[in-house]
């Protein structure tokens, strides 16, 4: 039974002026109650109780507000400015941005920030008494504001990204969204009150929809696409910046080495189910292959191997231990496919736990003391820089896991480079071809079973690198750390991110890492929250958040705009021609 449409076509044609006034005047209000109060007291969330005197979050809403009010006045700016002759440069690109597509977007989102702010004023004070009548006048705001934007008709389809700019436009683009999602990142970590993180990922996904709605992130898109080598230098130094902005604290830092070290191994996994369509469930494996390696050569005192090589050979040790640990798992089972391999992995992951279990001396040989693992592994110490000590860098303390991070930052600088020759490569293209079509790609002449392995050796490799670091990180390693649902939530990263791509399997990284460690409040609920956003994605955007074209055009294959769209940007012998 499909559900009638309230805001009909042709209600939208008989009210779209009122709609576009309602629009206004909500966004507008939106903006303007950020400086009324909006709770009773000032123990909720980030003190939203003053008047006159709005908080970081009212802050955040007001930006919400001021983004529907602009999107509905430009369906009357743009008509008066092209009657009178202003600035016809500025007015072309401007009719290239969807802003009636913003707008609905914008209202949906600034309705769902509002709402999400009183329900956790109302948690964290006792009740929705305790909200402020400025609480009321936002919501009642944006209310109008959801409704005015219903109300107007389909927009054009925005052009943006075929715009022509100049390459300084790009690039200043690019830095400033970068530096603005730095400064978002540092504020959020540094907040202890869950409810403040929940709001701001609410901002952070409600502007996100907006850029991809009225056509400023696809145009964001082409610019990274075009300066490409400038995006990636540009995250790194802002990746290198992100401690300085902590104040030394060990417990964001912490979290941001986690991070790292989990985005790396899912750059790995990303080799084997993005790039060659293997779908590997036992892969958290590999990285304990490494740790453990790490751990047994360290200095520490349980430590069971004699041999204390410098660090950057105990990464490769672990590194190619975990990579014959591919080679091994691969050469018996890449002969099944589909859910038989996914099967076999599985079984790999759990065989690769209970053989740690099993090593503790009774079982077999005591080579990781079982159960208790390998524990005290001191800290690193590269070429007389401790990394346990406390270092100070421009009046800034960087402890301990400030350092860790700038490691694991230079290590995921070359497993991103190793990634990226890989995907471009003949290599690439033959591990493509394996997922597109496996007899297709055989008949064409590809090596297959040769190719496979070689995606589970690399990929391996990878998680062995991260393995060798996250021992020391974390100083002490027990079978425990590498269960199945590590596995699950590695397999996640890739599938929500955007299979195949680099930016997109770390973004899942970093959400499936960080929120859980910030949301300690609803640990209970997790893994049922974790399921609504599998459910979530896989029915409107199943091609991850960040999906490269190919990807897209699988899963929107009827999509004849998104056909066309890329038809244009193939050489003309490949591009479909038009009947």
């Amino acid at each position: 039974m499909r559900i009638p449409a309230i805001f009909t076509p042709a209600l939208q044609r008989r009210h779209h002026g009122t709609g576009r006034s309602l629009a206004l005047a909500g966004g507008l209000l939106v903006a303007v109650s950020a400086y009324l109060p909006w709770a009773y007291t000032g123990a909720a969330l980030d003190d939203m109780s003053y008047l006159g005197g709005p908080s970081t979050l009212q802050f955040l809403g007001l930006t919400l507000g001021l983004i529907l009010a602009v999107c509905a006045a430009m369906g009357w700016v743009e008509p008066w400015a092209d009657a009178k002759g202003l600035a016809p440069a500025v007015l072309k690109i401007c009719k290239r941005v969807g802003w009636t597509r913003g707008a609905k977007t914008s209202g949906i989102g600034v309705l769902a920030y509002v709402g999400i702010v009183l329900i956790a004023i109302a948690l964290e004070l006792g009740g929705l008494v305790t909200v402020e009548w400025g609480g009321w006048v936002a919501l009642v705001a944006a209310l109008a504001g959801f409704v005015g934007s219903r109300l107007l008709t389909p927009g054009r389809q925005p052009s943006l990204e075929r715009a022509r700019t100049a390459p300084w436009v790009g690039i200043l683009s690019i830095a400033i969204v970068l530096l603005a999602g730095l400064l978002l990142a540092a504020y959020a970590l540094n907040q202890v009150d869950g409810g403040i993180f929940v709001v701001i990922l609410a901002f952070a996904g409600v502007l996100t929809a907006f850029l991809i709605r009225s056509g400023i992130g696809g145009w964001l898109s082409a610019v990274s696409r075009q300066h490409r080598t400038v995006l990636v230098f540009a995250a790194f130094i802002v990746a290198f910046l992100f401690p300085f902005t902590q104040n030394g604290s060990d417990a964001n830092m912490s979290i941001a080495t986690q991070v790292l070290v989990f985005a790396g191994t899912a750059v790995g996994l990303n080799i084997v189910v993005g790039l060659a369509g293997l779908l590997d469930l036992g892969y958290i494996a590999f990285l304990g292959a490494g740790a453990f390696t790490a751990a047994t050569m360290s200095e520490s005192a349980f430590a069971t191997i004699g041999y204390k090589p410098p660090f950057i050979v105990v990464m490769l040790i672990a590194g190619l231990i975990s990579a014959t640990l591919g080679l091994i798992i691969g050469s018996p089972t890449l002969r099944v496919s589909g859910d038989y391999l996914a099967i076999v992995t599985l079984a790999f992951g759990e065989i690769f736990r209970i053989t740690m279990n099993n090593l503790d001396g009774s079982d077999g040989p005591d080579l990781v003391h079982g159960s208790s693992g390998i524990p005290a592994i001191p800290d690193l110490n590269l070429f007389g820089f401790d990394f346990g000590d406390v270092h100070t860098i421009a009046g800034i303390p960087l402890g301990r896991f400030s350092n860790y991070f700038f490691l694991m930052l230079l290590i995921m600088a070359a497993i991103v480079l190793i990634f990226t020759r890989l995907n471009h490569s003949r290599i690439g293209r033959g591990w493509v071809a394996i997922r597109e079509d496996e007899k297709a790609a055989e008949a064409m002449g590809v090596n297959v079973f040769g190719l496979k392995l070689l995606a589970f050796a690399g990929g391996a490799f990878l998680a062995g690198l991260a393995g060798a670091v996250k021992a020391h990180v974390d100083q002490s390693v027990t079978p425990d750390q590498y269960i199945f649902l590590e596995s699950a939530f590695l397999l996640a990263a890739v599938v929500l991110g955007g299979m195949g791509t680099v930016m997109g399997v770390i973004l899942g990284a970093v959400l499936l890492k960080l929120v859980p460690e910030k949301l300690r409040f609803v640990n209970e609920y997790r893994m049922l929250l974790f399921g609504l956003l599998m459910v979530v994605m896989m029915r409107f955007r199943p091609e991850g958040m960040i999906p490269n074209q190919r990807r897209v055009l699988e899963f929107h294959s009827d999509d004849e705009d998104l056909i066309d769209e890329i038809d244009e940007d193939l050489p003309y012998e490949f591009a479909e021609e038009s009947r």
